[in-house]
């Protein structure tokens, strides 16, 4: 059963779930993890892109969109169906995408904004309810 991590980032930007993605998208490429962000929308996806190209002056991250090339080791998606991916899955969805269980981890980026943490908590009970191991990272800045 895959390992459930949530991110609780200490502000209510919307931004910051963003920013946050593409570090820990980055740390999980640079080790050698296949990764799949499953996106919200295809706005948040166009604005993910964009970050990923240039959220650290040195560094990028090679990613390509689902329809372009779904084997990519880095991907960015929208839908139900994230492919052949099964490593990690950066969930910036509102719920839980049906295709969980393929993944052996899984992260969930919150923010303190009401409308994120309510679907965060929806999401963490799902998840309890289904037996993933979940844990929870409180992060202290950003």
């Amino acid at each position: 059963m895959s390992q459930v991590d949530f991110y609780v980032l200490p502000t209510d930007a919307l931004d910051a779930r963003l920013d946050f993605a593409c570090k820990l998208c980055e740390k999980a490429w640079r080790l050698g993890h296949q990764v799949y962000l499953h996106c919200e929308d295809a706005d948040q996806r166009a604005q993910l892109d964009q970050r990923l190209w240039q959220f650290k002056g040195e560094a990028f991250v090679p990613h390509d969109l689902a329809e372009v090339d779904a084997n990519a080791v880095v991907v960015l998606g929208l839908g139900n169906d994230a492919g052949s991916h099964a490593d990690l899955l950066i969930n910036l969805g509102g719920e839980v995408p049906g295709f969980v269980g393929n993944f052996q981890r899984v992260a969930e980026i919150v923010v303190e904004a009401p409308a994120i943490r309510e679907a965060a908590r929806e999401r963490f009970r799902f998840y309890r309810e289904q037996g993933y191991a979940l844990h929870n990272h409180r992060l202290q800045r950003l």
